[in-house]
Parts: structure tokens; C-alpha cells; sequence
């Protein structure tokens, strides 16, 4: 085999990248985005660029500030560990009203007070909510869980070895948040709820269909 056809099977074999700081680059993540329609790990879209998670989501943020110049109808959000487009805020009414989405409420207080505990302290173990609370949790814990704001993030290296849980990527989205480090700085952990209540919470969280709070038997009886 001559040295030129050896050549020529090589290129053959070798996968061919786009350049993640190339001018392809935006709109491959671009499109990519846009086709997922939600959160897309950033080790996913390295793969397409041959390139790490870390080098990726530099990139990410970057364009990210070019396209939301644009003033268009559609944001790209560059979040820890994901990136998203999706519509601007002030658009909701309009979508809604196209797709027959029912308008969504708020959280329950019960779930408030459990997700700020688990944003401003996580991990942390059911135990920690209970006792932080003073009540039995588990329903406001499934009900973030079903929801896909919090996660089991690990289990604690004790005897029963308990779950831990943690924030998601679609808490930091219905927030406003691009990363933990912008939640608001709290006096103390009777603030923490608060100041959620006070953030934009987006249409994805919506209210028990029995029209209750989603508080618990346990929790009704404090």
C-alpha cells in the first residue's frame, strides 16, 4: 500500500470537527438549542466540537451575551451545568393563550420553605429539611421532586445511608438564575423563603390539581 493511500484511509477514519471558536460554532449551538427545546448539558454539546464541558460552556456564555443583543423574541440561557433558548418572559401570556396552556401559580408555602433550604444549604438530607422546618416534609420533597426542581444528588456516607438533595438546572430556569452564586444573600434561614417568594417563578410550576396548598397531614396538624 503506497504512502498516499495510507494518507487518504486516515482522513477517512478520522472524524472532522467543527472549530468550537469558529463562525460555524454559533449557529451549530444555535440550532442545536433550539432543536432540544430544554436544558442541554454542556457535555453533550462539547462532544459535537471535540471539546471539553469547561471550554464549552466559556463559549456558551460568550454567545450567549450576542444573541440576547439581539432583542428577539427568543433568549439563550448559559446556566452551571446547561444552556437553553427559550422565549422571553413577556411573551408567556401570547404562548399560552396559542398552546392552551393553563396559567400556572405558585408554589405552596410548604414547598417555598423546603426548596430554599435545599438552594441555600445543599446537599442536604430529608432529616436536615425536617428538623430545619420542624414538621415531616416528605410530601413538599416529592412534590419538588415530580416537579424537577430538586434531585438525589448522592447519599450521605452514614448508617442508612440517606439521599441528598439538590437544585436542578429548571430551578435555576424558572428563577431567573444562570447560576446558585446569584440567589440572594439571606440574614438567616427564616429569610430564605421569602426571598423566593419574591423571585419570578415560571409557568412550569403549577398548583395541585385539588386546589390545595400541597400541605401534608403532618404539617396541617403544626
Amino acid at each position: 500500500m503506497s504512502e498516499h493511500t495510507i494518507d487518504r484511509a486516515a482522513e477517512c477514519t478520522e472524524e472532522v470537527r467543527p472549530d468550537l471558536h469558529g463562525e460555524e460554532a454559533a449557529s451549530i449551538i444555535e440550532a442545536v438549542l433550539f432543536a432540544a427545546g430544554h436544558p442541554l448539558e454542556y457535555s453533550k454539546i462539547s462532544k459535537l466540537f471535540g471539546a471539553t464541558p469547561t471550554e464549552t460552556k466559556k463559549r456558551i456564555a460568550v454567545l450567549a451575551d450576542e444573541f440576547n443583543e439581539k432583542n428577539s423574541a427568543l433568549t439563550m440561557l448559559a446556566m452551571d451545568e446547561c444552556a437553553q433558548i427559550c422565549t422571553r418572559e413577556e411573551f408567556a401570556p401570547y404562548v399560552r393563550e396559542a398552546l392552551g396552556i393553563r396559567k400556572g401559580g405558585n408554589l405552596s408555602n410548604s414547598s417555598i420553605e423546603t426548596l430554599a433550604i435545599v438552594a441555600y444549604n445543599q446537599p442536604v438530607t430529608r432529616v436536615y429539611i425536617d428538623t430545619v422546618r420542624g414538621v415531616d416534609s416528605s410530601y413538599a420533597v416529592n412534590s419538588l421532586l415530580e416537579r424537577g426542581l430538586i434531585r438525589i444528588v448522592g447519599r450521605l456516607d452514614q448508617p442508612g445511608r440517606p439521599m441528598l438533595y439538590g437544585t436542578t438546572p429548571d430551578f435555576l430556569r424558572c428563577f431567573g438564575l444562570t447560576s446558585l452564586r446569584e440567589l440572594p444573600e439571606v440574614d438567616g434561614a427564616g429569610s430564605a423563603p421569602e426571598v423566593l417568594l419574591n423571585m419570578t417563578i415560571d409557568d412550569i410550576i403549577t398548583e395541585d390539581t385539588d386546589g390545595t396548598d400541597g400541605t401534608a397531614e403532618s404539617e396541617k396538624a403544626q
